[in-house]
């Protein structure tokens, strides 16, 4: 006997109530049958015609974009962006809302994580419930800060560059990307063909003129010759084994934070925000307040942002010892960091390097785990460490409160907590909560 086929509701429509926000850029309603919506391009308390992108009759939730706003709310504005809206492009969440109104809902989405997977509200977290802008962000409603120094596009099949729907390998063919930085704008990229190219990354650092692309050919396809409206280095990714190897100029960009330049080599990881590398080193120094000759593990480290602030902070009684997994982040760590004698870096998983180290105590711990969170058994490593103070810092608010969660378990509790607005109109959020150990009773 076969099974009925499930009926797909993509396309139905229906008028609903719009809740609250939810983690991911959308808000949730309920048909009048009760069926959860997760609808994107709405705000709380708007009356709209939501159309399903995805779901089927048996999905536990649909997901589906308002296409029609009945009764609009007051942090509503007409998107800047003509690439906004359904089925458009997927980069920004709120570009519809005024920045202030994205500030709040940011914030209602940190405060719903942390009471929901950690057990605690604001004031326990240590948490004012505000999303600070970064420094010059602060724009009227309709104006867009060119923040994004790293923009990657997606090439279509004719070699028009664009970036992708949400949740879709579809290419929204773009002229310009309102978000990008001046020194990624300034490049040109989307006012020529990319024939035989499936990606390219722009670069424009922003602690110096470098700028980089990289590009990504689509299997057995020969690079193009580039030629951009501002000189740039050229990288190529192997479609082998996935490798970045340099094609003309640096294989590099410099970057600068706490008056150090950071090498950042082959496309690898540095803040996308201009401001986010030195904001958040700062809110890392200035909860963990280290102090000469102390001892700091930096993990997920990257190219030694945190670690080569610590450094200079710990002097050279103190020691640090950073764990990244990419060797080239790896190599351009220890080539940043190579003036302190008391600074070493490892290279691996830090699930994996930190238990081999034999490390048992240690004074300071700053983690900037990837989205996912550092994870149960780590998390309960680090709380064996007695470190007097822990820096976490995180760009996913489930992924943070998680792990807050099993830091609790270990003994810890959040001190403070520090929420920054470093991806304007997008649902993203960067936060960084300093803990410290449960004090004893006598």
């Amino acid at each position: 006997m076969q099974n009925a086929p499930v009926s797909s509701l993509v396309g139905e429509e229906y008028e609903v109530e719009v809740g609250p926000v939810a983690h991911g850029g959308h808000c949730i309603a309920r048909t009048e049958a009760g069926r959860v919506l997760f609808v994107r391009h709405a705000l709380p308390g708007e009356r709209v015609v939501a159309r399903v992108t995805e779901g089927e009759e048996t999905s536990r939730f649909l997901r589906a974009d308002a296409v029609t706003v009945l009764e609009a709310s007051k942090d509503r504005v007409e998107a800047p962006c003509p690439f906004a809206g359904p089925g458009k492009c997927g980069g920004c969440d709120w570009q519809h809302a005024k920045p202030g109104a994205q500030r709040r809902l940011k914030g209602e989405v940190i405060a719903e994580q942390l009471q929901r997977l950690a057990g605690l509200t604001p004031e326990e977290a240590g948490w004012d419930g505000t999303v600070m802008p970064a420094e010059g962000d602060k724009l009227p409603a309709g104006e867009v800060p060119q923040w994004r120094t790293r923009v990657q596009y997606a090439v279509d099949t004719e070699g028009h560059a664009g970036l992708r729907r949400h949740r879709s390998h579809e290419v929204e063919v773009i002229d310009h990307c309102m978000i990008a930085a001046e020194g990624v704008s300034e490049l040109g990229i989307e006012k020529r063909t990319w024939e035989g190219m499936a990606s390219i990354e722009a670069i424009a650092a922003s602690g110096s003129g470098d700028r980089q692309v990289v590009l990504t050919p689509r299997p057995g396809a020969r690079l193009p010759l580039v030629e951009l409206d501002k000189p740039v280095s050229v990288l190529r990714v192997d479609e082998k084994d996935g490798g970045v190897h340099r094609v003309h100029g640096r294989p590099f960009v410099r970057e600068r934070a706490d008056d150090r330049t950071y090498r950042v080599g082959n496309g690898g990881f540095w803040q996308v925000h201009p401001q986010a590398a030195q904001t958040l080193m700062l809110a890392v120094m200035q909860g963990l307040t280290p102090r000469k000759g102390e001892t700091a593990l930096d993990l997920y480290c990257g190219v030694g942002l945190f670690a080569g602030a610590i450094a200079d902070r710990v002097g050279d009684q103190g020691a640090v010892l950073g764990i990244e997994s990419g060797k080239r982040a790896v190599e351009d760590a220890r080539h940043n960091l190579e003036a302190y004698d008391r600074v070493r870096i490892e290279q691996g998983k830090v699930d994996q390097v930190l238990p081999r180290t034999r490390i048992t105590e240690v004074d300071l711990i700053v983690l900037d785990p990837p989205r996912a969170g550092a994870g149960k058994q780590t998390v309960k490593h680090l709380a064996t460490l007695g470190a007097r103070r822990i820096a976490y810092v995180a760009c996913d608010p489930a992924a943070l409160a998680r792990d807050i969660a099993y830091f609790k378990e270990g003994g810890y509790r959040v001190r403070t907590l520090r929420a920054f607005d470093l991806f304007p109109m997008t649902h993203h959020v960067e936060c960084v909560a300093i803990l410290e150990p449960v004090k004893k009773d006598a």
